[in-house]
């Protein structure tokens, strides 16, 4: 297995992960980002957001993790990941430690204070997973959006 930096031919598969993770969580219906604006977005003038990609020896995606960097006013910079998704196929064998842990590379190297993401209360998999890592799990939080489309 092998962990780089995604790229542009890498977005169908992206995609492909990105959907398959809404039907995990319940929400199959709710994508509604397409290839286009992926590119846009990750590849453009001025990219939101960046993502590793684990890949077997024969090129094939195993899974991604898409991240982007944001800002505290009492913190400084942090790097947010936005989803850790492994092809079903190839769940728990490693690919998803192996994805973040170059992650929290990625973050020791750039100098952020802290490394966020979110987890759904109900996938226990993932928290199991996280509290190996002896991470803070928050319940003092809301989370809020509003949808502006």
């Amino acid at each position: 297995m092998q962990i780089r930096s995604g790229k542009r031919e890498d977005v169908p598969a992206l995609l492909r992960l990105i959907k398959a993770l809404a039907v995990f969580e319940k929400a199959g219906d709710e994508v509604e980002i397409g290839e286009e604006e992926l590119l846009r977005d990750g590849f453009g003038k001025h990219p939101q957001f960046s993502f590793l990609l684990a890949e077997n020896e024969a090129g094939e995606c195993l899974g991604i993790a898409l991240y982007y960097y944001r800002y505290s006013t009492w913190k400084g910079r942090s790097l947010y990941l936005e989803d850790l998704v492994v092809d079903e196929r190839f769940r728990r064998k490693g690919v998803g430690k192996a994805l973040f842990d170059e992650l929290l590379k990625i973050a020791k190297l750039k100098g952020v204070r802290r490394f966020h993401w979110q987890v759904l209360d109900w996938n226990e998999s993932a928290i199991e997973f996280y509290k190996k890592y002896e991470v803070e799990m928050e319940d003092d939080w809301l989370n809020c959006s509003m949808r502006l489309q």
